[in-house]
């Protein structure tokens, strides 16, 4: 595994800026998530360290060498994109030993049957190898897309979005696969996603992308709980984070908007807002109300129950702050 440093770097396609002046380090053994909508930049980015896509400027160095005129198998790293891309005529073990018989690995075959069992112990399908690709779930399907990459051993792991397609409840399972994977091998990995959960879940840090710049670069935590502007607080957390404009509470404000997390929202003081109405999760209870016209949403206890209507009162705690144009107000 390695460290990979991006070094200034930029693509445009047309008069289109996909990547600007990108500068970022994903540490070795790291599982950096870049997070941002679709545009941002993010697969782009993916591609240029991959040698996909060639950089109009800027240096991508791995393992402290400039990788720049090197061709994706010189950069000796593993890519896992959103479709499965298996051979249907294959069988799993066939799949997974596939990238091992490459020209340029010339893996022996006692090296590749025990690559081919660690790896399908790891995603725990040893009992699935010697079915065909097309007899097997999504879930499954996926399974073995990212062995492909695992049996590689490659410098770093790129993965482009590879959970999207699946249904939730197979995304839940292998956020929590993918992460037990990285973790016991101390790989090295850079994961694509729009999803905050994912990002959230499994990330050691988050970069932010925003039409092409790295607009923040932290831990989780640290973005979550301090966010560099309205864009960046409102990438993360779900429920959104309310923006609201500080004079609907009354004191002293630092800026002119307000940022409120749905946890931070203190109940029975303050300012009144009206019930619109309660969604009831389960594990929690989303109040939705209407304060002074702006639309706000709290959590409350589940075993609490408010009739459309209701008029109750609400004050901030541990607010962010923001200026007019978005920007942190600290």
């Amino acid at each position: 595994m390695a460290e990979v440093v991006l070094e200034n770097i930029s693509k445009s396609f047309g008069d289109i800026k996909a990547v600007d002046d990108i500068s970022m380090t994903i540490p070795n053994g790291a599982f950096v998530v870049l997070l941002g909508p679709t545009g941002a930049g993010k697969t782009t980015t993916l591609r240029l360290i991959s040698g996909l896509e060639k950089l109009d400027s800027g240096t991508v160095r791995i393992a402290g060498r400039d990788v720049g005129m090197d061709t994706p198998a010189q950069r000796d790293v593993a890519m896992v994109f959103q479709q499965y891309s298996l051979y249907p005529h294959m069988t799993v073990r066939e799949n997974l030993s596939f990238p091992l018989r490459s020209p340029i690995l010339k893996t022996p075959e006692d090296e590749i049957a025990r690559k081919v069992n660690e790896v399908s112990e790891i995603l725990q399908i040893p009992h699935k190898l010697d079915n065909k690709a097309t007899e097997l779930s999504g879930g499954e399907m996926q399974r073995v897309s990212i062995g492909r990459a695992l049996v590689r051993d490659p410098q770093i792991f790129l993965m482009d979005e590879p959970l999207s397609s699946l249904d939730a409840k197979l995304r839940a399972d292998l956020r929590v696969e993918l992460k037990r994977i990285q973790a016991d091998l101390g790989s090295t990995l850079l994961y694509v996603t729009h999803d905050q959960v994912e990002a959230m879940t499994m990330a050691t840090h988050i970069g932010v992308l925003e039409n092409g710049r790295l607009v923040q670069y932290g831990t989780p935590r640290d973005i979550y709980e301090n966010p560099g502007s309205v864009y960046v607080a409102s990438r993360l957390g779900l429920p959104r984070i309310n923006i609201l404009p500080s004079e609907l509470f009354g004191g002293d404000h630092k800026g002119p908007q307000i940022g409120l997390r749905p946890e931070n929202i203190v109940e029975g003081e303050g300012s009144e807002a009206r019930v619109i109405r309660a969604e009831h999760l389960g594990d929690q209870t989303r109040l939705h109300l209407d304060l002074n016209g702006h639309p706000v949403v709290t959590l409350i206890d589940v075993h609490q129950d408010y009739p459309s209507g209701k008029i109750i009162k609400i004050r901030p705690r541990n607010p962010l702050y923001f200026d007019a144009s978005g920007a942190r107000v600290n």
